[in-house]
């Protein structure tokens, strides 16, 4: 491969992954945004229960497949690796915003949803990838 292949592949690459980290947030985010301005959250600051952490969890981990799935439907080439290294990205977020918040008091709700996002984190890419792998294999087949 040549040089300037190999920086588009990267460049590529970089993107696929941005891609794929940027929709899981902005989908996640603007989910919480709603869910806050319709009353399914408390207000911003507020304590949280378990049933609406236990929503944002179900919705995330959907938005994390479907992020991951991104990376890996952009990847210029290895799709899992690049679903996995989105995946990656969030599990190390998920870890900083877990030891940030853990003895934040009640408006960061109990300790499990925090320990959840970072659980789900890698399964998730891991689907995403499968997801997209699978869909490759099915267009090979036809």
């Amino acid at each position: 491969m040549s040089e300037p292949q190999r920086s588009r592949s990267i460049g590529r690459s970089i993107g696929a992954v941005l891609a794929g980290i940027f929709a899981g947030a902005i989908l996640s985010l603007g989910t919480d945004e709603v869910l806050h301005a319709v009353g399914v959250f408390p207000p911003w600051g507020q304590p949280v229960t378990d049933a609406p952490l236990l929503l944002a969890t179900a919705y995330r981990i959907v938005f994390e497949v479907a992020g991951c799935y991104i990376a890996a439907r952009f990847a210029p080439s290895r799709p899992m690796l690049h679903a996995l290294l989105a995946g990656f990205v969030g599990f190390v977020l998920s870890i900083v915003g877990a030891v940030a918040t853990w003895n934040g008091g009640p408006a960061f709700g109990p300790h499990w949803y925090p320990v959840s996002l970072v659980i789900t984190a890698i399964p998730c890419a891991w689907l995403g990838g499968k997801l997209r792998l699978m869909q490759v294999r099915e267009r090979i087949n036809v």
